[in-house]
């Protein structure tokens, strides 16, 4: 009896070692999903305020052009 408990308690914990290996892996997954939506973003804002500071030279650079020419 006590061999058979042993191989039953043993196949128990392979079992559970295994689910928590599968869950980590998920965890882990859906982590580095997380952490490229970031990366994607910080890029995206990035861009915007390049554009968005472009724009404000360019706009203040052709005003002051255009009250140089009609003075």
């Amino acid at each position: 009896m006590k061999k058979n408990y042993y191989n039953e308690h043993s196949s128990n914990t392979n079992n559970v070692s295994n689910d928590s290996q599968e869950i980590l892996q998920v965890k882990t997954t859906n982590v580095n999903i997380l952490l490229n939506r970031v990366r994607l973003e910080e890029k995206q804002t990035f861009n915007k305020r390049i554009l968005v500071s472009l724009s404000l030279i360019l706009s203040i650079s052709l005003l002051a052009v255009f009250l140089i020419i009609q003075s």
